[in-house]
Parts: C-alpha cells; sequence; structure tokens
C-alpha cells in the first residue's frame, strides 16, 4: 500500500480548482501540479468550434496529462514527496464525452484506457461545484481572453455532467474518499475560515484513510 499523499481538486471550468490547489500545496508543503490549458494550440478553435476541434483539443490534453502523470510518478511519488494536482485524469472521459461523436469517442477511449492504465491514483479527491452565475462570474473575473469564448449553455451542460461522473466515481471507487464542497457556500480566496475548513476536512481524511496504492503498476524505478 503506497503511504505518500496525492491530492487531486477536480470540477468544473472557473470554479477554483488551481486556487485551491495552489493553497494546500503552501499549506501542507506538497509539490503542485498544475494542468497545461493555455498551451493548447486547439482551444481557442474549439471553444469557437466544438465540432470541428473536439478530437484535437481532447487528445492534446490527454497526451499532455499522461505525460505529466508519469512525471510526478517518478519525480515524486517514487521519492515519498506528496503531490496535490489541479485535475484528475478521468476529466478527460467528461470532457470527451461531451464533445466528441460516438466513433471518435470510442477510438479516444481505447486510447485513454492503454495511457492511463499504470498511472498514479489519488488518494483523496476534492470536488468543488457552484452554480453557473458563480462560475461565470469567476470566469469574468480572471479575465482570460480564451474563456470569453464559452458557451454559458456548455458550461452548464458540463456542470451537470462533472456531477454525474463524480458520483459514478463515488460507487465504483469507495476507496478513495471524495471531499465535496460548494463553491456557492464556501469562498476559500476571500475567507480564511473557509479556507481553514477545507484544511482541516483534508487533515482528517489524510490521517484516517487507509492509502489505496497510489504508485502507478509500473512502479519506480
Amino acid at each position: 500500500m503506497g503511504d505518500t499523499p496525492f491530492i487531486t481538486v477536480e470540477g468544473p471550468i472557473g470554479v477554483g480548482k488551481t486556487s485551491l490547489a495552489k493553497a494546500i500545496s503552501k499549506q501542507f508543503h506538497f509539490a503542485l501540479l498544475k494542468e497545461i490549458v493555455d498551451e493548447n494550440p486547439f482551444l481557442g478553435k474549439f471553444y469557437e468550434n466544438i465540432e470541428e476541434w473536439s478530437f484535437q483539443t481532447e487528445m492534446f490534453f490527454l497526451c499532455n496529462r499522461y505525460k505529466q502523470l508519469g512525471d510526478i510518478n517518478s519525480h515524486y511519488l517514487c521519492k515519498n514527496q506528496s503531490v496535490v494536482a489541479d485535475y484528475h485524469i478521468f476529466k478527460n472521459l467528461i470532457f470527451a464525452q461531451r464533445s466528441l461523436n460516438h466513433i471518435e469517442y470510442q477510438k479516444y477511449y481505447q486510447i485513454y484506457q492503454i495511457l492511463t492504465k499504470d498511472m498514479p491514483k489519488p488518494n483523496v479527491i476534492i470536488y468543488l461545484n457552484a452554480s453557473l452565475d458563480t462560475l461565470l462570474k469567476r470566469i469574468k473575473m480572471r479575465g482570460r481572453e480564451i474563456e470569453k469564448k464559452i458557451s454559458p449553455l456548455y458550461l452548464e451542460q458540463l456542470s451537470i455532467d462533472y456531477e454525474e461522473a463524480i458520483t459514478n466515481f463515488e460507487k465504483q471507487h469507495p476507496e478513495i474518499p471524495v471531499l465535496r464542497f460548494n463553491g456557492d457556500e464556501v469562498d476559500f480566496v476571500k475567507s480564511e475560515y473557509d479556507l481553514k475548513q477545507i484544511f482541516e476536512k483534508l487533515s482528517l481524511s489524510i490521517n484516517t484513510s487507509s492509502w489505496v496504492n497510489n504508485i502507478g503498476a509500473g512502479g519506480c524505478s
């Protein structure tokens, strides 16, 4: 059984995953893994024409996340250095199911299964959700030019997809604790009290959970 904490923060676009991951990294002295977003050359085109650019966009994200997770396994987890990431690899399937057609998704899923087979698995998932209004406000506040093209309808459906995916994940992986926080009620950016509450729940989960084996099947070399 692995005993090196590997925490992932998940939730829809704009919910605050990176902000919380950074705060956890600072508080617990964990290495920080941030997903690559702006570097995706297809993302701007994707938001303008999802049907045309979805496969290229999703494949770019999958390949980059595969590389990142392989790196943290060998450079951190295998050396007993705890890690917090602002994503979980299963998010790829959430986005792919929403944007790819049936034939594309079947091909994508086969590649996903091959690439993620030996990936390190998190010990705890922090799941953030929020209403559409809150997500839109936070996206507007951070002012990413590329995100101005996101359709509110797409974002709303994505939130529904996330809720369904995380619920299914909990059923399929009861050994991995999922800590849920509502972004409409908890503002960990502006409220130190709210952030402290998250830290305390995470600490309790880390200290009481029986860790799954968070080192990939390929092991450490």
